[in-house]
């Protein structure tokens, strides 16, 4: 279907269940990169198993440069439907790490349209599409991931901002991140994200209306996912959830902080006024 077309929502019905193949191999660069850009490890002292989360630098989308659309995402259609509306955002997910990858190992992964379903918020309409990932190594499947991707209507004009939710006030460990426009470049990179929102700043606030230079999701979710690694060396990471509240700008630093109780986590990312930015949980043994 072209991505031209403004199909009604029941038309998207034919998009679930829709399958799509990738395959790779986990290498070393993507790892020694993003060591460096987090500031860990000697990037010459490489893991031998891929920590987690950081499987989202592989199975990257080398669309072709025609096929970009204005925002920098890839043009709407193809595996995903092509909702309309014009933001969209990673809203999302909910990981079980079953078993380590290996580096130098080959992957596949198999990613199907698992839902789409249209709501109303107070910003208007919303599409959410569910994408369940399966990533496999020779041994089966290691890491199974439901992804939530939202579609959204930009604020009318003049509208109030949302009320800021707060944050949790019984945090164990925390750490700053100040997030710089090279450091939101260096994890564009990384994971070939195109999206304008990210790096141009005069799209980012003449177009889309935002304050400044948009913090990734996922990066938000790995910085969060990374300080709980930091705080209990030697654990293995079970389960990850996570949910975008509220988003963060290049215009202020913002904290990720997590509480640890027994084997199970609560993480949050606060941005500068003491909003809630990101929540997540996760289990650790």
């Amino acid at each position: 279907m072209s991505s031209e077309t403004s199909p009604s929502l029941s038309s998207y019905g034919a998009w679930v269940g829709r399958t799509e193949e990738s395959t790779d191999q986990i290498v070393q660069t993507p790892i020694r990169l993003m060591q460096a850009m987090l500031d860990a490890a000697d990037p010459s002292e490489l893991p031998q198993c891929l920590p987690p989360l950081w499987h989202w630098l592989y199975f990257l989308p080398g669309e072709r440069q025609s096929n970009i659309g204005a925002d920098g995402h890839p043009r709407r259609g193809g595996f995903l439907p092509p909702v309309t509306l014009p933001r969209r955002m990673w809203a999302g997910g909910r990981l079980g790490f079953l078993r380590p990858l290996r580096v130098g190992e080959p992957v596949r992964r198999i990613s199907r349209i698992k839902s789409v379903q249209e709501k109303s918020g107070r910003s208007g309409s919303l599409v959410f599409v569910t994408v369940l990932h399966e990533v496999s190594d020779g041994q089966g499947v290691a890491i199974r991931e439901e992804q939530d991707i939202v579609y959204r209507d930009p604020p009318a004009p003049g509208a109030p901002a949302p009320q800021p939710a707060a944050v949790p006030a019984d945090g164990q460990f925390s750490r700053t991140i100040i997030p710089d426009p090279v450091l939101l470049m260096r994890y564009s990179a990384l994971t070939f994200n195109g999206h304008r929102i990210h790096y141009d700043r005069s799209y980012v606030m003449q177009e889309e209306g935002y304050p400044g230079l948009v913090v990734h999701g996922p990066l938000i979710a790995t910085l969060l996912l990374e300080e709980l690694r930091r705080t209990c060396p030697g654990k293995t990471v079970k389960t990850f959830e996570f949910k975008a509240v509220s988003p963060l700008f290049d215009t202020a630093s913002f904290a990720v902080n997590g509480r640890l109780d027994g084997n199970k986590a609560r993480l949050w990312a606060s941005g500068p006024q003491g909003q809630l930015a990101m929540q997540a949980s996760a289990e650790i043994e």
